[in-house]
């Protein structure tokens, strides 16, 4: 794997944001007078940002926001979720092992997110993961975001990689998209938040656990893809 950078999503891939996510949003619902939701309502939201989030927990309660009440509460969410932002947040199983491993092998990590830059180093900061990662970009880093292959390809470039031996870690449709976009390799978890099953999106490869993920790659690795 020297010289491979693996390019890792951050929520539902890395770290299980889930139940800090969903508190946000409850919080987002006490401040309407409306009820809490089950986080499992809204994991599916999860891979969307914040907006989506919001706008699908309010119409869970029949209600529907305009597009400025949405953004107004879009405020209230970022206050609570950042002074909460890994209250409850946890890595998955054997990351941490695996990306010493994959460190230990040669390889330069980096974190492509649709987060805002400033959460994401908070989250990694907080799990003690930050160290890890030569590169990270949210979706305000570099005037483009997922699926955009440029987020990508940007992200690769600024860990000093080459997208011809590059590999991207994701959980979902849209991490499966820009990858393909950008013809790189992509491998998904199956525990992530994809609302449907991730197979169904055609990733280069599944693993349901991270002690998969150095036989994953490596069967990539030394037959670049995309030239």
């Amino acid at each position: 794997m020297k010289d491979w950078t693996v390019v890792f999503d951050l929520d539902g891939t890395l770290v299980d944001t889930a139940p800090d996510l969903a508190e946000a949003t409850n919080y987002v619902l006490q401040t309407l007078g409306l009820d809490r939701v089950n986080e499992l309502e809204i994991r599916p939201f999860v891979g969307h940002g914040a907006l989506a989030m919001i706008d699908g927990a309010v119409k869970a309660h029949g209600r529907t926001l305009s597009e400025r009440e949405l953004y107004d509460l879009f405020e209230v969410f970022i206050a609570y979720y950042t002074a909460h932002i890994a209250d409850r947040s946890v890595p998955y199983p054997n990351v941490v092992a695996t990306l010493e491993a994959l460190r230990r092998n040669g390889a330069t990590l980096a974190v492509c997110t649709n987060k805002i830059e400033i959460q994401a180093r908070r989250v990694l900061e907080e799990l003690k993961l930050d160290g890890y990662f030569s590169a990270l970009t949210g979706r305000d880093s570099l005037g483009s975001y997922k699926p955009d292959p440029r987020h990508l390809t940007g992200t690769i470039a600024r860990a000093g990689g080459r997208p011809a031996t590059s590999i991207m870690v994701g959980d979902s449709e849209t991490d499966i998209r820009t990858a393909k976009a950008a013809r790189i390799p992509i491998i998904a978890v199956s525990f992530g938040y994809s609302v449907d099953p991730v197979a169904s999106y055609g990733p280069d490869a599944i693993i349901d656990d991270y002690l998969d993920l150095g036989a994953a790659i490596r069967k990539f690795a030394g037959t670049p893809v995309n030239t």
